[in-house]
């Protein structure tokens, strides 16, 4: 009879934090099994100690390398997998003669352990049970005193060895977040943090439970002090409170087409970040609700108001982010922001300019790649221009053969624009040209469809719905599921 495997978690290092079935376990041990560095001191092993009787079998696993280079020829990576494949071959050899091996783990067995390389090599051979333990992250939460997550929001845990680009990127996206493994990290996490704009907000706890163990303000420890068994906290932002600040700022955050799935990280951080939002109502309805947090929303056809209302949100030392959908820049919220920060008033306000995916590009991305060549973006409104301003420059971007992105192109008071902008361009284009009718692209109503540009029918087109037209070389193929996509080759050819 084969003998069965613990994988046993000890919790953060207080020896009073192990679990009544983390004791039973080594109780029922033949075999302890503990990894360490070359020094050999265990601190898996130390936590148990009062727990380990002299007829116990122990099996210190020996790390051959840590954070010292290695002359292995498979690098650090082989000179690891060899060394867990031999251990796994040491406790199988326990196993195999019947005998319970029980392999110590500091905080939880599955949670950035050592002892899930022994599991994927044995538990699927042996009788296995894992008896988990407190993480770390939970007991530098007891430490600081301070929640970790409250109601909906989002708790990151990261390692500190991401590189640093990645770490600002998900710092700046989330609501609270950990990072483990710090040590050598710390210097990149620092700057990760304050790149992000949550230095003021982080937390360090070191050896939470253990001796020696220290809590402080981030932005206030030393580097060369920092050891590898601290971490990193950004606390729940429930009930925080907002900085009082002499100056404020305004981001205008693209939200993309549709909901968070188009959000990009630096976006989603700022709206995040946000004292005030401000936007058309049905966009703000696409970010979520914070605590704290003031929303503004009012009418899509007063961007000039709500432009010059975030601004002096901003005067008074709040960090507004002005929400609007798709690409900022684009027929959107950037202009009319920084057309009013251009007034003397509103000079030393600070604004942004976020960019988000746009409607072009997501409609485009539905339907294949029918941007892949040159193209040209109109709106056909005419609340803001005349018509006859539209007309030349459908007229001269069709005759250069461009592919177009016509945005606003009907409401329900405007429609009949879509059918003149048809006659425009089939003065230049065949009636088979490709065009994409994209409604919704991303949102629940989403409808992408390839017409030809000959039986375009306007009263399908709404103000949700972006037109791609095709040029002359844009083609459309049908695929084996029976889809159509449409394509622009990058390659124009010769005159």
């Amino acid at each position: 009879m084969s003998g069965k495997l613990y994988g046993v978690g000890l919790g953060p290092g207080d020896p009073s934090l192990m679990t009544l079935r983390a004791v039973e376990a080594i109780a029922e041990a033949d075999v302890v099994a503990y990894h360490s560095a070359r020094h050999g001191r265990s601190i898996a092993r130390s936590i148990a100690a009062k727990h380990l009787r002299a007829d116990h079998i122990e099996e210190p696993l020996v790390y051959p390398v840590t954070t010292e280079t290695t002359d292995h020829p498979g690098g650090y990576q082989g000179a690891m997998e060899e060394f867990y494949t031999a251990a796994a071959a040491r406790l199988a050899a326990h196993l195999d003669a019947g005998r319970t091996v029980a392999v110590l783990a500091e905080g939880d067995p599955l949670f950035y352990g050592s002892y899930m390389h022994m599991h994927k090599r044995l538990a699927h051979r042996y009788d296995t049970e894992v008896v988990p333990g407190v993480t770390s992250v939970s007991a530098a939460a007891a430490r600081l005193g301070a929640p970790l997550a409250e109601g909906e929001e989002v708790l990151t845990i990261l390692p500190g060895t991401l590189p640093e680009e990645e770490l600002t990127a998900r710092l700046a996206a989330t609501d609270a977040a950990v990072v483990m493994k710090l040590g050598r990290t710390f210097p990149k996490v620092r700057r990760a943090l304050e790149r992000a704009g949550r230095l003021d907000e982080a937390r360090y706890v070191e050896r939470a439970t253990m001796g020696g163990e220290r809590v402080a303000e981030l932005a206030d420890v030393d580097p060369e002090s920092v050891p590898y068994f601290a971490v990193a906290v950004l606390p729940s932002q429930v009930d925080a409170g907002r900085p009082v600040r002499e100056r404020g700022e305004v981001v205008v955050v693209g939200t993309g087409p549709a909901g968070p799935l188009w959000l990009t990280p630096e976006s989603r951080g700022a709206l995040a970040a946000a004292d005030d939002l401000v936007g058309y109502t049905t966009y703000l309805d696409r970010v979520p609700r914070r605590p704290g947090q003031e929303r503004h929303g009012s009418d899509n056809r007063v961007e000039a108001e709500r432009a010059e209302f975030a601004l002096q949100l901003a005067r008074r030392g709040r960090r507004v982010a002005v929400v609007s959908g798709g690409d900022p820049g684009v027929f959107a919220m950037a202009t009319a922001v920084l057309e009013a920060a251009s007034h003397e008033e509103y000079r030393d306000v600070p604004v942004r300019v976020l960019p988000g995916v746009t409607a072009a590009n997501a409609a485009a991305a539905r339907a294949g790649a029918p941007l892949g060549h040159d193209y040209a973006t109109l709106s056909l409104s005419d609340r803001l221009k005349p018509w006859e301003v539209i007309a030349e420059r459908l007229r001269a971007a069709a005759a250069a053969d461009l592919v177009l992105a016509l945005y606003n192109p009907g409401s329900h008071s405007r429609t009949w624009q879509v059918g003149k902008a048809r006659e425009l361009l089939l003065e230049h284009r065949e009636p088979g040209t490709p065009v994409v009718v994209a409604r919704d692209v991303g949102g629940p109503g989403e409808r992408v469809r390839i017409v030809r540009l000959g039986e375009l029918d306007p009263a399908e087109v709404d103000m949700r719905t972006i037109l791609l037209v095709g040029s002359s070389q844009t083609r459309v193929v049908r695929r084996g599921d029976g889809e159509e996509i449409a394509w622009t080759p990058r390659r124009y050819p010769e005159a």
